[in-house]
């Protein structure tokens, strides 16, 4: 970004118009090229975009359709990385989950619904981008790495495009591993979902702001059972949330890096917690599709053994450090 940047910027000042590069100087995608977008050039200056040597850039710049929080945009271009991406040796789509700091915790309404693990709230600041799957890793991602496919529900035409499913911590971690890829953190998991928000569910582009009434989790979860037929559902079918990711309430449980400590938030650091040293059972995220709706909140945390029998209603997402 430099002075000639800034110039074509200046050139399209005002209401964009059907000019392609009208519409490239609105960098936050609301209809004008003005201050914001300024802002935004100003961020990213003197870089040019920094591609992982690992991708193949599918966007740039963040959708404004899709990441419709001028804050979270602006965020995720200053970190000079384009924001939605293929591994190039795997095929999986990711996108850029930018730094930044929120609050990591239960803070519904009703007091009596939080639990133990989910308390105190507490903030927590992400020093460094990462990138995290779009979707939950398919059985076809997994099959293509791995040689065979663990999971429960195959045999559909659409199998291939769902989730694996019943796959162990170290079996999910094998994958990550041989892939040149991570599981992500809890820490990094909630502030995900949370994509900006503080409601009980992460918000869409329709919700921007997310939800509490679980009456709009079928909005995007497949979850309690009825919904999804007692299985899961190809991958991506339901609203994203306001970073662009899918699924991460219902369908399956996503393993997390981090070994689970019903205690860990009272002594959590608030830069970058690593979660506990050590432990007997390691965290799942986002609830699956036979839980009732209170598992498909943000905050929930579950506690599986890493190894021994693999559950259907288990399986995990991608993450990747730039």
């Amino acid at each position: 970004m430099n002075g000639g940047d800034l110039g074509v910027l200046l050139a399209y000042w005002g209401p964009t118009t059907s000019s392609p590069a009208s519409q490239r100087c609105d960098l936050d995608g609301d209809g004008m090229v003005d201050g914001q977008d300024l802002g935004i050039l100003l961020s990213a200056w003197g870089r040019c975009l920094s591609v992982p040597t690992w991708a193949i850039v599918l966007e740039a710049l963040p959708n404004p359709g899709i990441v419709t929080d001028p804050a979270l945009r602006a965020a995720i271009v200053s970190t000079g990385r384009p924001w939605r991406v293929k591994d190039a040796a795997t095929g999986i789509e990711m996108v850029l989950i930018p730094p930044g700091t929120f609050e990591m915790g239960c803070r519904e309404l009703d007091p009596d619904i939080c639990q133990q693990g989910d308390l105190p709230v507490h903030t927590v600041t992400l020093t460094q981008p990462f990138y995290l799957g779009r979707y939950e890793l398919t059985q076809a991602e997994w099959t293509a790495r791995m040689g065979s496919n663990p999971s429960l529900f195959q045999g559909a035409d659409d199998s291939m495009r769902r989730p694996v499913d019943s796959v162990t911590w170290d079996a999910a971690h094998s994958f990550t591993a041989a892939a040149g890829m991570r599981l992500p953190s809890e820490a990094e998991w909630e502030y995900a979902y949370r994509a900006g928000t503080d409601a009980v569910y992460h918000g869409t582009s329709a919700l921007p702001f997310g939800f509490n009434d679980a009456s709009q989790l079928g909005t995007i979860a497949w979850f309690g059972g009825g919904s999804g037929g007692f299985q899961t559902q190809t991958v991506g079918q339901l609203a994203g949330n306001g970073f662009g990711l899918h699924d991460m309430s219902g369908n399956v449980w996503e393993w997390v890096f981090d070994w689970f400590d019903l205690n860990y938030y009272s002594i959590s650091p608030n830069i970058d917690p690593p979660g506990p040293a050590t432990g007997a059972y390691r965290a799942c995220r986002g609830g699956g599709f036979t839980d009732m709706a209170w598992y498909s909140r943000g905050s929930t945390r579950h506690a599986i053994v890493p190894g021994g029998s693999a559950l259907y209603t288990v399986g995990f997402r991608v993450a990747r450090n730039p």
